[in-house]
């Protein structure tokens, strides 16, 4: 096995290099605690939803520890949902100049050791999932038949990240099972709009790798749109903010929502603006700030909530 202080290629100077025990830190890199930027993506449309119907229900005594339980689970499951991607992708992965160091083809950790540690964290994550109500929780779990068929779209579809929306934007729907126990026409609205969002930022981010991804024969929108990157951006963001605001009015939100949804807006505009997708460290830094843009719009539904609850 090789060194397990081996550092990522494309994650190097984190807590995990200069903090973490020798022993820990192949299995910190796999769940990617090292880089927690596909947590926060993750935790985003399940913080959205959690506002937005608390609001509806003009009741927020819960939603500080809703926010709080998301957070926890959103951290594990993507944790999880890592290393199943590494442990399917490790062959492709050793392939690739940007994704060989990672712990699984470097040698790391085994295979058992990684499914071993896929399983302590999402039995963290099926803690989280039993504070709720007996609908989230299986609202919950359905969520694993996406997580578990992603990996493998990118081998037979030019549109994996149409699955990855599906899988990331499903906290979209959470909130709404833990606040009502029911799934209404404003939490699939959401759903659709997240799953726009979520096809425009991992365009950008597979830009990184669409050179690479077309020598060993990987697909990606990435490398479907090309040059009309753009042009896809335009239409997939655009979408996303139509479809969230729809799911707004249907929610019958006040003006702090709707503040949170122009400021998201507009930051899904500089993106494009900015955007050269020859350019992979920029990539990265703009799907990294769809963080921030994210907060932008809980901000407002947020304060939304605690408008109507007051």
């Amino acid at each position: 096995m090789s060194d397990t202080s081996a550092r990522v290629a494309d994650s190097t100077g984190n807590w995990v290099d200069t903090l973490a025990p020798r022993w820990a830190r192949p299995y910190l890199r796999l769940s990617r605690f090292d880089r927690p930027i596909g947590s926060w993506l993750l935790l985003m449309p399940c913080w959205w939803s959690a506002a937005l119907a608390s609001g509806m229900a003009h009741d927020i005594r819960r939603l500080p520890l809703t926010i709080v339980l998301f957070f926890i689970g959103a951290f594990a499951m993507r944790g999880a949902g890592c290393a199943w991607n590494d442990i399917t992708d490790r062959d492709l992965d050793a392939r690739v100049e940007r994704t060989r160091s990672r712990p699984l083809p470097a040698g790391q950790i085994t295979v058992k050791q990684a499914l071993a540690f896929l399983v302590a964290l999402a039995l963290v994550g099926l803690v989280v999932l039993l504070q709720f109500n007996r609908f989230a929780v299986l609202t919950g779990i359905a969520s694993l038949v996406v997580v578990a068929v992603y990996p493998f779209m990118k081998r037979v579809t030019w549109w994996p990240q149409v699955f990855l929306g599906l899988a990331f934007s499903w906290g979209a729907l959470m909130g709404f099972a833990v606040t009502f126990g029911r799934i209404d026409v404003t939490a699939l609205v959401l759903y659709a709009g997240s799953i726009a969002w979520v096809i425009g930022y991992d365009t950008i981010y597979a830009h990184q790798d669409a050179e690479d991804d077309a020598l060993i024969g990987v697909k990606s929108t990435a490398r479907l749109f090309g040059a009309h990157t753009h042009q896809a951006l335009i239409l997939f963001y655009g979408l996303a903010v139509v479809l969230i605001g729809v799911a707004l009015a249907s929610g019958d939100v006040r003006w702090p929502a709707w503040l949170g949804l122009m400021a998201f807006a507009a930051h899904l505009a500089f993106q494009i603006a900015r955007l050269n997708i020859h350019d992979p460290a920029l990539c990265l830094r703009l799907f990294k700030s769809n963080r921030d843009a994210g907060l932008l719009l809980f901000a407002g539904l947020l304060a939304d909530a605690v408008m109507r609850a007051a």
